[in-house]
């Protein structure tokens, strides 16, 4: 469980930045300097001739804390843009995480029917494990993680927080 101060809260950035080596150091780096945690941390190609890359950050602060980051952010010469996904509005963020659960008897058949209400896919299989594949918000991700616990979680790996804004214009 995560506890939070009433005036933070968790904040979804999209960062478009030139794609060069060191670039997700010196941003991460900046981040620590000044003390700010990254909570998520996702980073893709999003142009066809792999100049530009996306940073996906999550992170937490106050109203203050976060346009600090923003700005600093924006100050760094590769960055072309900061959004505040979280500030701008609509927007769709999904987590994804392999789950790894052993069991056998009422442990499988317990982890498999709670896969399937929240609508995990089994991607892997032997007859005394499964391997669960589950996507949505944060939250439900750590739901399903939480409740394999109780039936035998071995391991998970889990990808970070992928956002982007609603409607036709980029964020």
């Amino acid at each position: 469980m995560k506890i939070r101060s009433p005036d933070t809260a968790p904040h979804t950035l999209s960062i478009l930045v030139d794609n060069e080596p060191g670039i997700l150091a010196r941003i991460a780096g900046m981040f620590t300097a000044r003390g700010y945690n990254i909570e998520s941390l996702t980073v893709t190609d999003v142009s066809e001739d792999s100049s530009v890359s996306r940073i996906t950050i999550v992170t937490t602060g106050s109203q203050n804390v976060i346009e600090q980051i923003i700005t600093q952010t924006e100050r760094m010469p590769p960055v072309y843009r900061v959004t505040d996904l979280t500030e701008l509005g609509p927007h769709v963020e999904r987590d994804l995480a392999l789950v790894k659960v052993a069991g056998t008897g009422e442990h499988r058949i317990e982890a498999l029917r709670l896969a399937d209400v929240f609508r995990a896919r089994v991607v892997d299989s032997t007859t005394e494990s499964f391997v669960f594949e589950v996507t949505g918000a944060s939250e439900k991700v750590d739901s399903f993680i939480e409740l394999m616990r109780e039936v035998g979680l071995v391991e998970v790996a889990r990808t970070g927080v992928v956002a982007i804004g609603r409607g036709k214009e980029a964020s």
